[in-house]
Order: structure tokens, then C-alpha cells, then sequence
């Protein structure tokens, strides 16, 4: 498999702590030492079989800081566009790429940098069966079985189950996608937990070269005829589109593949409570003194720092240099709204 890990993101709901200069995928987040993008490569490497076809794709802001996290990357397999246009041309030229260079039966998995994933094993035997899958012309999308209703996720109905393959190498069943689904609002997304045939959309796609193009002539031709004709040069004028909008959602050949190996989208601070709270009332990543505080999420950067608190309940709070966020954990997703309020001010454009 080709791997294609999509290093661009801007992580805007992890401020302050994501910043324009050092955005999510290059933060580590569980004290490990090693970033998202880090460990997003290293899990990627057995399915690869190597660095020689593991691929990234970001931005050229971004470009010097993949260099740096990933320096046994080969060169050529990062991929810097002159700025964002969305997912679509990203896996376009990502795709005309591969096919270039390994032909058009290549296996290609296209993996967002910032997610978790509980038990790697399953995860990885649950790539072989998707790239068996791709073989058939199927474009594959691994699906979350959700645990609760979501609001912040996609979801995916799933259809027909297709017939089983001699070669696939364990028993999980694929699945004609019959929809998609936008994030839904909270009475929607509990009639589609309790429906029972619906998954989580992981953003996770994995397919044959040759198929996205032929799905991207069909559904995408404003992004893959400029990209084919001219190369980068197209960049400024392609219109920003999203893969899974813009092509999933209207293809005929996709697929779900349901997945047992655990996973988080570490998409918001709240991220952080599913991965470490466990027992405890609260999660620290901060020295905390506290009285009365249930449900709260802490994360400070310097170790010398102290979080105080009295009487809170479901808050985050994080310091970071010259910055203090302090958020009820039900409104991290307007985060954004103040990233706003911010680029609109001189004085702290700076903060962004």
C-alpha cells in the first residue's frame, strides 16, 4: 500500500495550544514525545513496508516542520502544495503521483494526521482486507461504530453486504454504502445510533489509483483535468472541494468497512477526556489544586504552572505562554468564532 497521510491541517479547535506555525498534527498531546503526524507515520510504516512508499501531503508553510518530524521520509514523498484547497486536489495530485510513479493498480490509503488508534494489530489487519477490497475497484472507507450520538462526526449508512472474498485475511464484513450522512444535530444523531446500521465517517479511504481517477474525471473534472494539464501551476485557481463531499457522496463504488481496533478523531479538547479520564473526576495535564471541580479538562505547557479551581464542573482549561482558555466543554467547537475575533484585532493577531 501507498499510505497518504494529509499533513495540512490547521487544528484551530486545539488553540492556543495549535497555532499557525505549529498546528495539531505537530503537537504531542499525551506526553509521549512524539507528534500526531509522528505517530500517524510510524503506524502507517507496516503497511507501507518501509518509508520508500509512505507519502505526506501539507502546505508549504507546513513544509520545513513534516521535514523535520519525518527526516526518513524520502523527499520526493512529501508533497507541498502552494496553499489549501480542501481534500480533493490534495488526493488528486497525491494520486496522479503514485500512479506515475507505481502505475495504475496501486494500492493508495489516504490517513488524516491527528488520529488515535486503540489496538494497532486489528488496525493493521483491517488495511489488508480494505486493499483486497480495492482490488475489486472498490473505494473503501473505514467506518466507526459509534459509541454515543455524536454530533460532530459524519455518519455512513451501510447497505447491501457484498459477498466475501477467498483472500481476505479475517472476517470482517464490507458493506455497499447507502448513504451519507452531514454532521446531525443531537436528536438525528440519537435515531441513528439507536438505528444500528450507521458508522462513523473516519475520513480514513482507501482505493486503486485508477479508480479515483476515473471517480475524479466523473465527479471532480474542474480539479483532475487542471491538475493533469498544468501541475501546481493550477493551484490558485482550482475551487477548494472536499473528497468526501464532492466525490464519496456521489460515486457509486463506495464502500464501509466496519472497524473493531478502536479510534478517536482528536478533533477538540474533549479529545482528551475519552483517551485519559478513565475513573478520575477530572483530567489533568496540569498541576491542578481543586476543590469541588468534577468533569474538567486541564492542560498547561510549562510544568511550573498552577491551576487553581473552585466549584467547576465540565470546563477546559489551558494555559499556554500568555494565554488562558477557559471554555464550557459543550461550546469548544466555537473556538473558531474567537480564532475570529482575533484576526480582527491588530494587537493580537499575534495570539493566532
Amino acid at each position: 500500500m501507498n499510505p497518504v497521510i494529509l499533513a495540512g491541517g490547521k487544528g484551530q479547535r486545539f488553540w492556543p495550544l495549535s497555532r499557525r506555525q505549529n498546528p495539531k498534527q505537530f503537537l504531542s498531546l499525551d506526553g509521549s514525545g512524539k507528534s500526531l503526524l509522528q505517530t500517524t507515520a510510524e503506524r502507517l510504516l507496516p503497511a507501507a513496508e518501509g518509508w520508500e512508499r509512505l507519502w505526506a501531503i501539507t502546505v508549504a508553510n507546513q513544509e520545513k516542520r513534516v521535514r523535520q518530524q519525518l527526516p526518513d521520509l524520502p523527499e520526493t514523498n512529501l508533497l507541498v502544495q502552494p496553499e489549501d484547497r480542501e481534500t480533493a486536489p490534495a488526493i488528486a495530485w497525491a494520486t496522479l503521483e503514485i500512479n506515475r510513479q507505481y502505475g495504475e493498480d496501486a494500492i493508495i490509503g489516504v490517513f488524516p494526521a491527528d488520529h488515535w488508534i486503540g489496538d494497532e494489530e486489528v488496525f493493521q489487519q483491517t488495511l489488508k482486507v480494505a486493499e483486497v477490497a480495492a482490488y475489486q475497484s472498490e473505494i473503501v472507507t473505514l467506518g466507526i461504530p459509534p459509541t454515543y450520538p455524536s454530533t460532530a462526526y459524519g455518519y455512513i449508512q451501510q447497505g447491501k453486504e457484498i459477498s466475501r472474498k477467498d483472500d481476505v485475511p479475517i472476517d470482517i464484513p464490507i458493506y455497499k454504502v447507502e448513504r451519507f450522512i452531514e454532521k446531525p444535530d443531537l436528536p438525528k444523531a440519537e435515531k441513528l445510533l439507536a438505528d444500528g446500521r450507521f458508522s462513523w465517517d473516519s475520513g480514513i479511504l482507501i482505493f486503486q489509483a485508477k479508480t479515483m481517477l476515473e471517480e475524479l474525471h466523473t465527479y471532480m473534472p474542474e480539479i483532475i483535468g487542471p491538475l493533469k494539464a498544468q501541475g501546481l501551476s493550477a493551484y490558485p485557481n482550482l475551487p477548494p472541494r472536499s473528497i468526501y463531499f464532492d466525490l464519496m457522496e456521489k460515486t457509486q463504488k463506495a464502500y464501509l468497512l466496519p472497524t473493531t481496533f478502536g479510534w478517536d478523531d482528536l478533533g477538540d479538547w474533549n479529545a482528551l477526556e475519552r483517551l485519559f479520564k478513565g475513573e478520575k473526576s477530572n483530567v489533568e495535564l496540569a498541576k491542578h489544586v481543586g476543590i469541588d471541580t468534577q468533569g474538567t479538562i486541564l492542560y498547561a505547557t510549562d510544568k511550573q504552572d498552577v491551576i487553581v479551581t473552585i466549584g467547576l464542573q465540565d470546563v477546559v482549561i489551558v494555559r499556554y505562554g500568555n494565554v488562558t482558555l477557559v471554555v464550557d466543554k459543550n461550546r469548544t467547537q466555537e473556538i473558531k468564532q474567537v480564532l475570529k475575533l482575533l484576526q480582527a484585532d491588530s494587537k493580537l493577531k499575534d495570539l493566532l
